[in-house]
C-alpha cells in the first residue's frame, strides 16, 4: 500500500476563524450523539414504567437507536458528497434534535422506538462529519491534537451517560434524558451555521456530482439493512431468547438473514463501482488491525460500562445516580491520558507503541477489577475504573493516526464510515456479552457452591444453627426461625454467585486486551510527522 506521501491530502483552505472554535461547535453534537448510545441504559425500567410497558419490551429503545445509527454510518460519506458537508450536518443536527424531543414526548412504547429511529438515522452522520470537518480546519501537523479532542468526546460519552440519566431520572423524570438534549442542538446548529464552512474541495466535487446520473447503491444499502438489523435484533434480544437454543426459531432464522445477507453484501460491494461500503479499504492492513483493535476496545469499554453500575446497584445497594458517581472520576484519566497522547503524537511517538501501551493498561484495569470483592468502599471501584479509560485514552488517538496514515484521500470517507459503524458495533457486542456471560456464569457459579453447601458441611451447620439462634430470639418460632436461616444462606449463595459472574466479565476482559497486543506487530510504523496527513476524510 501506498505511503501518504506518496498520496498527498488535497488542498484545504482552512477556515478564517480560530479552528479551535469549529473544533467546539462540531465536536458537541456529536458528544450529544454519542451520549445517547448509553444514557437510556438505565432509564429502561422508567421508561417501561411511564409507558405501561415490559422492561424487556423497553430494551427496543436501544436496539432500534443502534440498528439505525448502523444502518447510516456508512452511507454519510455519499450523503455528505451529495448534499455538502455543512448541510448534511446540519440537517443531522436538527433532526436528532427533533427526534430527541418526540422520544420525550412520546405516550407510547411503540411511539419512542419510532422515534429513536428517527434519531439513529440522524445521529449516524454526525461522527463522521465532525471528524471530516475537524481535519480539514487544523493543519496536518496540528490533527494530532484535533483527533484527540474528537477521541476524548467519543469516550466521555459512554461515561458520563450512565450518570447523567440516573441523576435525571432520579430527581426529575425519564424524559429529561431526551428533553436535554433540545437546547444543546439549537445551540450547536447556531455555532455550525456561523462557524462551518466547506472546503473548495468539497464544493467543486459536488459541483461536479450535480453534473452525473444520480448512482446510488440501492441493492446495497437495503442489504446493509437487512444484516444491521438482524445483527442489532439477535445481540439485543438474544440472550433472553436463549441464543441458538430458542424454541420459536427466532435466534436461529435472524443468524441465517445475517449469515446470507452478509454473504450477498460482500459480493455485491466488490462487484459494484460505487458500493455503499467501501470493503476495498481492508486491504490495507494498518486499517484492518485498527479496526479490529478499536471494535474489540470499544466492546470491552461498553462491557464495563453496563456490568459495573448493574452490580453497584444489584449487590451494594447503589442508586443510579450514586453508581454514576462512582464511575464520573474515570472522565478525567481518559481526558489527562489523551491530552498526553496527543502531545506525543505532535513529537514523533510511533502510535504503535501507545496502542499496546493502552491495551495493557487495558489489561491490567479490568484484572484489577476482577479481583475486587463484596466488602470494597467506593475508592477501591473508582481507581481501577479510572486506570481502564486512561487505557483507552492511550489508544483512541493514536488508533486514528494508524488507521488512516496510507489510506489514499479518495477511499477516507469510505474508511471513516466503516471505522465508525465498527466502533459503534463493538458497543452492541459489549454490552450483549455483559448480559450473556452474567447470567450464563451466574448459573454456572450458583452450581459450584452448591458442591460446598451440603447438610454434612459443618461450617454450613455452624451457620444454620447460629442463624437459627438469632432468628430463634426474634420470633420465638423454632419452624419459622430455621427457614429464616435457610433463607440468609441462600441470599448469600446469590450474593456470591453473582458477584463472581460480574468478574468474570473483567476477567475474560483482561484476557482479550493482552490477546489485542499480538496484532499491534501486524501494523506498520505510523508516525504523525509535520506535513503528513493522520487522519480521514
Amino acid at each position: 500500500m501506498s505511503s501518504a506521501a506518496q498520496h498527498p491530502a488535497p488542498a484545504v483552505n482552512r477556515p478564517a476563524v480560530n479552528p479551535w472554535f469549529v473544533a467546539v461547535a462540531v465536536i458537541v453534537p456529536t458528544f450529544m450523539e454519542v451520549l445517547d448510545t448509553t444514557i437510556a441504559n438505565v432509564a429502561l425500567r422508567y421508561i417501561a414504567g411511564g409507558l405501561s410497558a415490559a422492561q424487556t419490551d423497553a430494551e427496543w429503545v436501544i436496539t432500534s437507536y443502534l440498528a439505525a445509527n448502523a444502518i447510516v454510518l456508512p452511507i454519510s460519506g455519499w450523503l455528505s458528497a451529495h448534499l455538502g458537508r455543512r448541510n448534511y450536518f446540519l440537517l443531522s443536527i436538527a433532526f436528532f434534535t427533533i427526534g430527541s424531543a418526540l422520544c420525550g414526548m412520546a405516550t407510547s412504547l411503540g411511539q419512542i422506538i419510532l422515534f429513536r429511529v428517527i434519531q439513529g438515522l440522524a445521529g449516524g452522520g454526525l461522527q463522521p462529519s465532525s471528524q471530516a470537518v475537524l481535519l480539514d480546519s487544523f493543519p496536518p501537523e496540528k490533527q494530532g491534537s484535533a483527533m484527540t479532542m474528537f477521541g476524548i468526546a467519543a469516550l466521555i460519552g459512554p461515561i458520563v451517560g450512565p450518570t447523567l440519566g440516573g441523576y435525571l431520572c432520579d430527581n426529575y423524570n425519564w424524559r429529561w434524558i431526551f428533553l436535554i438534549n433540545i437546547p444543546v442542538g439549537l445551540l450547536a446548529m447556531g455555532a455550525v451555521y456561523a462557524l462551518v464552512v466547506d472546503p473548495d474541495y468539497l464544493k467543486k466535487e459536488r459541483a461536479e456530482l450535480r453534473g452525473r446520473p444520480l448512482n446510488f447503491d440501492y441493492i446495497g444499502l437495503g442489504l446493509l439493512a437487512l444484516v444491521m438489523s438482524c445483527w442489532e435484533i439477535a445481540l439485543s434480544k438474544g440472550q433472553e431468547w436463549d441464543w441458538l437454543g430458542d424454541p420459536f426459531g427466532r435466534v436461529q432464522v435472524l443468524v441465517i438473514l445475517f449469515v446470507l445477507g452478509l454473504a450477498a453484501l460482500i459480493f455485491r460491494e466488490l462487484r459494484t463501482p460505487k458500493p455503499i461500503v467501501n470493503l476495498r479499504v481492508l486491504k490495507e492492513r494498518n486499517f484492518t488491525v485498527s479496526c479490529v483493535i478499536l471494535f474489540i476496545a470499544f466492546a470491552l469499554l461498553y462491557a464495563a460500562s453496563i456490568a459495573l453500575p448493574a452490580m453497584l446497584q444489584s449487590l451494594f445497594g447503589y442508586d443510579a445516580f450514586h453508581a454514576g458517581l462512582v464511575m464520573s472520576p474515570a472522565g478525567f484519566s481518559s481526558i489527562g491520558m489523551m491530552v498526553v497522547v496527543g502531545i506525543l503524537l505532535g513529537r514523533g511517538t510511533d502510535a504503535r507503541w501507545l496502542i499496546a501501551a493502552g491495551l495493557v493498561v487495558l489489561a491490567a484495569a479490568n484484572y484489577w477489577m476482577a479481583y475486587l470483592n463484596l466488602l470494597i468502599s467506593p475508592w477501591q471501584v473508582v481507581w481501577p475504573r479510572m486506570l481502564l479509560t486512561a487505557g483507552l485514552g492511550l489508544i483512541f488517538a493514536p488508533i486514528s493516526v494508524a488507521a488512516y496514515k496510507y489510506i489514499p484521500p479518495q477511499l477516507r470517507g469510505a474508511a471513516v464510515g466503516l471505522s465508525s459503524l465498527l466502533r459503534n458495533e463493538g458497543g452492541s457486542v459489549g454490552t450483549s456479552l455483559s448480559q450473556t456471560i452474567q447470567e450464563r456464569r451466574e448459573q454456572f457459579h450458583l452450581s459450584r457452591l452448591d458442591d460446598s453447601l451440603g447438610v454434612l458441611n459443618p461450617h454450613v451447620q455452624a451457620f444454620l444453627q447460629s442463624a437459627q439462634t438469632f432468628f430463634m430470639q426474634l420470633t420465638g418460632d423454632p419452624a419459622r426461625s430455621r427457614k429464616m436461616s435457610l433463607q440468609v444462606l441462600d441470599n448469600l449463595r446469590q450474593q456470591q454467585a453473582s458477584s463472581l459472574s460480574y468478574f468474570d466479565i473483567f476477567w475474560i476482559s483482561a484476557v482479550l486486551s493482552l490477546l489485542l497486543v499480538g496484532l499491534v506487530f501486524l501494523m506498520k510504523r505510523s508516525v504523525a510527522e509535520k506535513g503528513s496527513s493522520i487522519g480521514a476524510e
